[in-house]
């Protein structure tokens, strides 16, 4: 199995107590290696399905598996899978190089060989000179950077990331949304973005799918080269109108 695998998801159902259907029958492949975005309203499942794929919730039926490049499938391995949430949620009283390191010292890893797996990732994420900053000394969007980094540094398979932008400025976000490009490229980590961003879907993601009510509602593979895209340009504006317009229909909603 490869240690970048392709992952399905496989007729996900998960209904909450009181009857409330969160996923209806979702299925879908993030291809391995890739960047996958989920976009649709507030309520239609996309965080719910994250938090499977993290193991943090169990479908009512469905399953997630990992597909290796032969076809062949094994459960997700929990400690394969990385989750970066919607806040940084760092330790306040630990340095960066402490609060990045955190997950191998929970897995008993020695601190030489953990700081400098910190100290690669912390910089694959811009953030050479901060190590020994406490996270209260940070802008937010450096601080996004450090839960980012912390996120990688087991090296993970996949990579689920939750609006990891939500809390900052638009600037900060573009400026955030290369950092996360970038340090993809370099980690070849399949990859699943929950975001209500259209343009941040359509400048980070190979595909993008569209939930709608629990269900996918269309899947969009994005058009524009990875790596080239450039937000001001017309090819750009024209893939987020596209976008736009899938989403507003799943919503029910005509555009002008």
């Amino acid at each position: 199995m490869s240690d970048k695998p392709a992952v399905a998801c496989e007729e996900l159902w998960c209904t909450f107590a009181g009857g409330r259907q969160a996923l209806a029958g979702v299925s879908f492949r993030l291809p391995a290696g890739g960047l996958t975005a989920i976009i649709g309203r507030s309520g239609c499942g996309k965080t719910t399905l994250l938090r499977i794929a993290a193991g943090l919730e169990r479908p009512t039926r469905g399953r997630i598996r990992f597909v290796g490049a032969d076809g062949s499938t094994q459960a997700m391995v929990r400690g394969a899978v990385a989750l970066c949430f919607q806040e940084p949620r760092l330790l306040p009283w630990r340095k960066v190089v402490d609060n990045v390191a955190l997950p191998l010292e929970l897995a008993g890893v020695s601190r030489r060989e953990r700081v400098a797996r910190a100290e690669k990732v912390i910089h694959a994420a811009g953030l050479d000179g901060a190590q020994s900053r406490l996270p209260a000394q940070l802008s937010g969007g450096m601080r996004m950077r450090v839960a980012l980094a912390r996120a990688l540094v087991t090296e993970p398979a996949v990579l689920l990331l939750d609006e990891p932008c939500s809390s900052v400025d638009e600037f900060t976000r573009m400026q955030l949304d290369e950092e996360i490009l970038r340090v993809w490229q370099t980690s070849g980590a399949t990859t699943l973005l929950v975001t209500h961003s259209v343009s941040e879907a359509v400048f980070l993601a190979d595909t993008i799918v569209i939930m709608r009510r629990a269900r996918v509602h269309s899947i969009h593979p994005v058009s524009l080269a990875q790596g080239s895209r450039d937000r001001t340009s017309r090819e750009f504006s024209l893939e987020v109108e596209q976008v736009m317009r899938l989403l507003a229909h799943a919503a029910g909603v005509v555009l002008q």
